[in-house]
């Protein structure tokens, strides 16, 4: 007993323990150009040669202490309208480049990089980041704080430069980031920002500042200063249009009204206005999200929907603001069920999002979606508000209001609305975030029960790492604009949905050792435990134990070797492998599973990922086998193949079944700015072949050309269900 209150004492220790103020200790004072800069990649320049450089940089990974010996110089300087970065990495001249592909997390990280990560208003909070790897591939982001840890949407394209250059010695990197493509104060005298350098032929990643490596190169907690010597103006150009202009054919070969090919034209406005510095409106008007990628196929042996990531560029930029309510699987705030109904397109007339701060220590957006009449869905108007305000140094009290307003009056659906306040505590070093919640909802029903509040935190050192969630779901919290698939329980027999309440319960607890030498960067043991109480005081609903044991080599594989035992009292006879097959009663179920995952060096051309798992699986067996090969030709192509195979014994009439998931992949880059994209799946589960091509060339900044061909086919027979060829074309126009 004393162990554990010394335990519990040493972690509320950690609320009044702050970090190295790292953006005290490097500083780097930026002065103003006289001279002009040519983004060529080389430091032939004048007005670098007056420019003080960052001499070195420290390690972070994998030992957080000395200076890396891989050789990073960085200088910064500016002009009215530009950030100027120049970035030599020296090296051997060995380099990996995984992809020229523009906006690939993997392309990026696992290449040789350099990224630029930079907090504007100085407040810890959110920020941008901009990198690129040693093909000259960029990415750009969002950052903001999930939690305890710095996160990224790099799904945010905005306009800016680089280019990046090669010798037999070193590689450099040189960077113009627009002023008015951040958001700033011209009052802030400091920003946040930090460089960070990955060598992937040592696998190991440097930063200009030195800070524990339990935290990401990108952490705002543990940046530097940007130290103006004369704050920038305001940045010139405040509005920005985006017309574009698409068309194409697409035929509906299963239904047969649709005799012959249809033809599409459209055209429509996307605008995006500086009302201040760091305040933002975004208009559309009759938007197309005909270039989003296809969303990539799963088998599905759960009783509830799968989560898919927002695509579309609209919802993306200070989508934080919104989405970062709620906790795992329960999101108050999704913007994907804005516009789309099982998979179809929604049409949308017209939307307005205004986001950004409107102090240093507040955040604020506001959005308004309209869409048109969709077969028997009446017209939706969709608004949403949210405020985060910062309080104590790094914590944040958010609140959100969201409602979904029939354009029509009906006799039922015609309003849903929910709202919540949520205080995020953050430790000032990090270690230690909580966060709580009490959120509500109301449909013109009026149903009580309609709550959802709880809270959920972790706590991140060297080598432990931890975490809690505890939440509470009323049977009629119900988030028309949310993700709370739980909630929702369809009964196989009677073909019904009824809603259920629920209480869960999910701590989960990591150590990691760094071994000194030997083959391994760390290991170390792994452990979580799952639970759902039926709120109506019946008891268990679910509860999942896991125990694991993770492998980190140095030259970039890893391997998993899990356990994991459930129980499920199923609350509604259900059918987990399809209609043809009897539905499982309303039982306890007890059942053990073990896997085993691996994957090799990623660095190497031909690289390799497989998973193993065997066991029980409600009142029967499961065995599943998920392997991908992926080749590289350095830098312009990717080709990948990946198999899932899942095999499900039941007793009986239960039934027994063999799911295919089949994806064969292609990335084919012809320079930074043209790619084509090509895909294969083959899903027996949902009884189909896709076909997807996507050829994407960039023109010039933001100004884009795609084409999309999107075939879908029968499992049997492979009859052809629909067609689709798609153009759309985009110029960005600065006013």
């Amino acid at each position: 007993m004393t162990k554990v209150v010394l335990a519990l004492s040493l972690l509320f220790c950690t609320l009044f323990l702050s970090a190295q103020e790292t953006r005290q200790t490097f500083r780097y004072i930026i002065k103003k150009s006289t001279e002009s800069i040519k983004i060529d990649g080389e430091e032939n320049d004048p007005a670098w040669e007056n420019t003080q450089d960052i001499p070195y940089f420290i390690n972070h990974w994998p030992i957080d202490s000395g200076r890396s010996e891989t050789l990073t110089k960085v200088k910064v300087t500016y002009d009215d309208d530009y950030l100027y970065i120049l970035a030599t990495c020296f090296d051997n001249g060995t380099r990996i480049v995984q992809s020229l592909r523009r906006d690939d997390e993997d392309a990026h990280w696992n290449s040789d990089n350099f990224t630029i990560v930079i907090d504007p208003m100085n407040n810890k909070q959110n920020g941008f980041i901009f990198g690129v790897n040693a093909g000259g591939s960029q990415l750009e982001g969002q950052l903001n704080v999930q939690g305890a840890r710095t996160q990224y949407d790099q799904n945010w394209d905005n306009k800016w430069y680089s280019v990046v250059k090669s010798n037999d010695k070193n590689w450099t990197a040189e960077f113009a980031i627009p002023f008015k493509t951040l958001r700033y104060s011209p009052n802030q005298s400091e920003w946040g920002i930090n460089f960070i350098r990955g060598d992937m032929e040592r696998n190991e990643f440097s930063t200009w500042t030195q800070f524990p490596l339990n935290y990401g190169g990108i952490d705002l907690n543990f940046m530097g200063t940007l130290d103006w010597e004369q704050n920038p103006k305001k940045a010139s150009g405040k509005v920005v249009l985006i017309p574009y202009l698409s068309g194409g054919t697409q035929r509906d070969f299963e239904e047969t009204e649709q005799t012959s090919y249809k033809k599409t034209r459209d055209t429509g406005l996307d605008a995006k206005i500086a009302v201040t510095g760091s305040l933002n409106l975004d208009l559309t008007i009759n938007p197309d999200f005909s270039n989003v990628d296809v969303d990539q196929q799963v088998t599905n042996l759960s009783r509830f929907s799968i989560f898919f990531p927002e695509r579309r560029n609209f919802f993306l930029e200070n989508g934080d603001i919104f989405s970062n309510f709620g906790t795992w699987q329960i999101s108050p705030f999704f913007s994907r069920r804005i516009g789309l109904v099982d998979g179809e397109q929604v049409p949308i007339t017209h939307g307005a999002r205004l986001t950004g701060n409107i102090s240093n220590s507040t955040r604020i957006g506001v959005m308004n979606i309209r869409t048109s009449q969709f077969d028997t869905i009446a017209v939706q108007n969709y608004s949403v508000a949210a405020i985060h305000q910062q309080v104590l140094d790094r914590s944040v009290i958010k609140a959100i209001f969201i409602n979904r307003q029939a354009g029509e009056t009906l006799e039922t659906g015609q309003f849903a609305r929910n709202g919540g306040l949520e205080f995020a505590y953050l430790s000032n070093d990090g270690k230690l975030g909580n966060t709580v919640r009490f959120h509500a909802a109301t449909t013109d029903d009026g149903l009580s029960d309609n709550h959802f509040y709880g809270f959920n935190g972790n706590y991140n050192s060297r080598n432990l790492r931890m975490g809690w969630s505890f939440d509470v779901v009323g049977e009629n919290y119900i988030t028309e604009l949310g993700f709370n698939p739980r909630l929702e329980n369809y009964n196989a027999e009677t073909e019904e949905t009824t809603r259920k309440g629920f209480t869960r319960i999910n701590p989960w607890i990591n150590y990691r050792f760094f071994p000194e030498k030997g083959k391994l960067n760390s290991h170390g043991p792994v452990s979580w435990f799952n639970m759902f109480l039926n709120q109506d005081g019946t008891g268990l609903n679910e509860r999942t134990h896991g125990l694991g044991y993770n492998f980190n080599f140095k030259n970039t594989s890893w391997l998993r070797p899990n356990m994991v035992y459930r129980e499920v009292n199923l609350p509604v006879p259900t059918t987990l492998l399809g209609d043809d097959f009897e539905p499982l009663p309303v039982a306890n179920y007890r059942f053990t599973r073990a896997d085993v995952r691996y994957n090799t060096d990623r660095r190497k051309v031909v690289s390799a990922n497989l998973i193993f798992g065997f066991g029980n699986f409600f009142n029967g067996t499961r065995v599943n086998t998920s392997t991908g090969l992926n080749f590289r030709a350095q830098p312009w192509g990717n080709f990948g193949i990946s198999y899932d195979y899942n095999k499900v014994q039941l007793p009986g009439a239960f039934g027994e079944a063999d799911f295919h998931l089949l994806r064969t992949n292609a990335q084919i880059s012809f320079s930074n700015t043209m790619f084509l994209t090509s895909a294969v799946q083959f899903n027996s589960q949902s009884e189909n072949y896709n076909f997807f091509t996507r050829f994407q060339w960039r023109y010039r900044p933001m100004s884009d050309f795609f084409l999309v061909y999107t075939d879908n086919y029968e499992m049997d027979g492979l009859g052809l269900k629909d067609r689709q060829i798609v153009f759309k074309a985009t110029y960005w126009l600065n006013l």
